[in-house]
């Protein structure tokens, strides 16, 4: 004789019906599948985004002579060559630890976001015009930065000026300005990351609906090629807004009575130039990054979706 235990099963039309588990919610799916992918990619693309930052940071300094001092390096590579030599290999993975702590929830936010307000700017017919992707991607940008990217990436930027640990370069935040410290640049930290991520999910979501207009799955590499496609547009458009957010939460910020201060600063001594100041080892480190992040979401979420709907 058999016997039933837990849920019964389906038996056409005089069997008793399965009670099937409720699917898991897009928004809590991509946030889950966002957080792992964020640390991901982190770890990966650090070094380039240490970089990046050591070269925003460089103002020109003019010596006793009055003539220009010379930078200690002018690129990625020669940094990297410097900084090995100097401080050691470690020093590249500087701000990291901080960094890590808030790139997980950071973009398992940022994909939750941009789901959640997807699904608010959905047409009658499910579909999202090109500016209702922007739009979600520049809602989620906001979020992320308000909650995660502020203090996060002024302790960071602290860290890596100073070349100090986690809790040195907190130390000395907060004996300098207190908790408001951490939130240094709030205003540049924004626009940087909803032009970011508003152009960032824009391109990558057309770029989905063309690959595959039918709705299916990306292999991973296309995701791979798409996000290294979408980070390219982002840097690419965004960039001024990353140099003056770096300005603002460097050891000079004081220097600057607010965002617009720091961005007319930056144009009358170095011009237009200035705004791209870090743009090379930035694509070194967002092209692969999001290429990275998005193939990872992707496929995350997809393994995701099969363990918590079984």
């Amino acid at each position: 004789m058999s016997s039933s235990s837990g849920s019964s099963s389906s038996s056409g039309s005089g069997g008793d019906s399965v009670t099937k588990k409720a699917p898991t919610p897009p928004v809590l799916l991509a946030l889950y599948a966002g957080s792992i992918a964020g640390g991901v990619e982190c770890v990966i693309v650090w070094p380039m985004e240490y970089m990046k930052t050591q070269l925003q940071l460089m103002v020109k300094h003019v010596g006793p002579d009055g003539a220009p001092v010379k930078p200690k390096f002018t690129g990625v590579w020669s940094g990297m060559r410097y900084t090995v030599q100097t401080t050691g290999f470690l020093s590249l993975y500087k701000g990291l630890d901080v960094t890590l702590m808030g790139a997980i929830p950071k973009a398992g936010i940022r994909f939750g976001a941009n789901t959640y307000l997807k699904g608010l700017l959905k047409d009658k017919n499910g579909k999202l015009s090109s500016g209702d992707q922007f739009l979600a991607g520049v809602g989620a940008g906001t979020v992320e930065a308000t909650l995660i990217v502020t203090p996060m990436e002024t302790i960071k930027t602290k860290l890596i000026q100073t070349n100090t640990n986690l809790v040195t370069g907190v130390r000395l935040i907060m004996k300098e300005s207190g908790v408001a410290g951490v939130y240094q640049g709030l205003g540049a930290t924004i626009l940087k990351q909803s032009t970011n991520q508003g152009f960032r999910f824009m391109a990558f979501n057309k770029y989905k609906d063309w690959l595959a207009p039918d709705g299916a799955k990306l292999g991973p590499l296309q995701s791979l090629a798409g996000g290294m496609m979408a980070g390219c547009f982002s840097t690419c458009m965004n960039n001024p807004f990353d140099v003056v957010k770096t300005q603002m939460q460097g050891l000079q910020a004081s220097q600057y009575s607010s965002t617009l201060d720091c961005a007319q600063q930056i144009l009358k001594a170095e011009g237009v130039a200035g705004f791209y100041k870090g743009v090379v080892p930035r694509l070194g480190r967002v092209v692969p990054g999001q290429g990275v992040i998005f193939m990872s979401y992707e496929t995350i979420a997809s393994k995701l979706r099969s363990v918590l709907d079984e």
